[in-house]
């Protein structure tokens, strides 16, 4: 159901979305219970940190794995049956990741996991975008706030759980919160069964498109040696191979590359993936300056990190009012600006040595900068098409998006290890985070370029009617 254009949004707008809220906050909380238990996990399975860190890395490489079949998956057995698959699959998983009885085990039924929690976030925004239609950065805005939440209280439930039971119960959690989950989606889910179309699946490029994205995500990460070099060497060969597929077969490969054609699509993916780049890359080395350039311990930068979400958490309700004000263009544009800008204070950082009053403002004006730029450019790009092609659509804007954060600190790593050349401490280390953070905020000046070039209002956006 497409809300209409007016201000006033239908119930089953709020119904659909607050459904599709469910799965992202589930798949968000989870991953963030697990990430800060890998300590207390490899103790309690005899398990080295190495090895338990799979944990979290095998989800996320199954997630990438599964991702190019969203739209193909949508259009064979719509998007409601496919939401109820995901979220049973979901919530099964979970119970075996309660039921684990070694390391081996659990990173096994945590790649299941990761199986099916790899297609709850375009999912939920295909379901967004298709009740909300032109207001999806209202509606987003509003309904993104407790998935902000959960990094917040992620780790207060993680040490809650370890302190008064078992580790099981980091992922026996999910059951209760899934099965409402699935209540609530069989009755306020519209049934769309009806818009399913018997697609032919691109078997080529789903063999070069998935493993290529998991080598290329999993090399970004070891390319200290030479087998990551060669895994990410190997992913960028086959994911260009599969765009040569692509361009050849049109409409009927994995993920059709016309939707690029159209500027406001190709303009907010470009968008998308400098942004995630950006917030992830920052996400990199803003803890480590703080730890290596600042002398704070773990426990101190943990903290100070978080005006950065507080900054997040204010822009995002306001997102839908901002976008009807000053348009998408400026609201994504002024947000990366403002990254920008508050991005510079961490150069100044670095050369003049910690100032608390001048981190703290520039994170958030930093939190609240990012946060502004993805929702506008998100909403132009689903837009841009119609109503028919949003399976295609989130799956494509999704594998973008996604790819944007290894490159990127990928990048940015390599830069800062390349300007530290192997000091640890002297006046090196503080001229390499310098050096690192202006290249972080010329990141972000590109951020701006790509949103200076989206549409100003919705309006201006032509959907085409097949």
């Amino acid at each position: 159901m497409a809300a209409p254009d007016s201000d006033r949004l239908s119930p089953e707008v709020w119904k659909i979305s607050a459904v599709a809220l469910l799965g992202s906050l589930l798949s968000q909380l989870d991953a963030t219970i697990v990430n800060v238990s890998l300590t207390s996990l490899a103790a309690d399975l005899h398990s080295t940190l190495s090895t338990i860190q799979w944990v979290t890395s095998g989800y996320l490489l199954a997630l990438t794995l599964v991702l190019p079949l969203n739209g193909w998956l949508v259009d064979r057995i719509g998007g409601k049956a496919l939401y109820l698959w995901c979220f049973t699959a979901f919530t099964i998983s979970s119970a075996l990741c309660g039921l684990a009885w070694s390391a081996q085990s659990l990173i096994a039924f945590r790649v299941l996991q990761g199986v099916s929690g790899g297609l709850l976030a375009p999912m939920a925004q295909m379901m967004i975008a298709r009740a909300a239609g032109r207001q999806m950065a209202r509606v987003v805005g509003i309904m993104a706030l407790p998935v902000l939440l959960a990094p917040v209280f992620g780790p207060i439930i993680a040490g809650a759980i370890l302190q008064y039971a078992s580790w099981r119960w980091l992922f026996l959690v999910n059951l209760p919160v899934g099965a409402l989950a699935l209540l609530l989606a069989v009755l306020l889910l519209p049934a769309d069964r009806d818009q399913a179309t018997a697609r032919k699946l691109d078997w080529v490029g789903l063999m070069l498109l998935s493993p290529g994205l998991v080598l290329f995500l999993y090399g970004s990460d070891k390319l200290g040696d030479s087998m990551g070099r060669i895994s990410f060497g190997l992913g960028l060969a086959m994911m260009a191979v599969f765009l040569w597929s692509a361009r050849r077969k049109g409409g009927d490969a994995l993920v059709d590359l016309s939707l690029f054609k159209t500027k406001a699509f190709s303009v907010a993916a470009i968008t998308q993936f400098l942004s995630n780049g950006g917030m992830f890359a920052g996400q990199m080395l803003i803890p480590a300056f703080l730890i290596a350039g600042c002398g704070r311990t773990p426990g101190e930068m943990g903290w100070m990190l978080a005006p950065q979400g507080l900054g997040m958490m204010v822009t995002y309700p306001l997102m839908g009012w901002l976008t009807k004000r000053f348009g998408i263009r400026l609201t994504s544009a002024g947000g990366a600006l403002l990254a920008c800008l508050s991005t510079l204070a961490f150069p100044y950082l670095a050369h003049q040595g910690f100032v608390l009053g001048v981190l703290i403002p520039a994170l958030v004006l930093r939190g609240m900068g990012m946060s502004a730029v993805g929702l506008p450019s998100m909403t132009a790009a689903y837009a841009s098409v119609n109503k028919a092609r949003l399976p295609m659509a989130t799956t494509s804007i999704n594998i973008v998006q996604r790819l944007g954060g290894p490159t990127m600190t990928t990048i940015a790593a390599t830069f800062l290890a390349w300007r530290l050349g192997g000091a640890a401490s002297g006046p090196a280390v503080p001229a390499a985070y310098g050096a690192a953070f202006l290249l972080l905020a010329a990141l972000h000046a590109a951020t701006f370029l790509s949103a200076a070039r989206l549409p100003d209002r919705l309006s201006d956006v032509a959907t085409p009617e097949a």
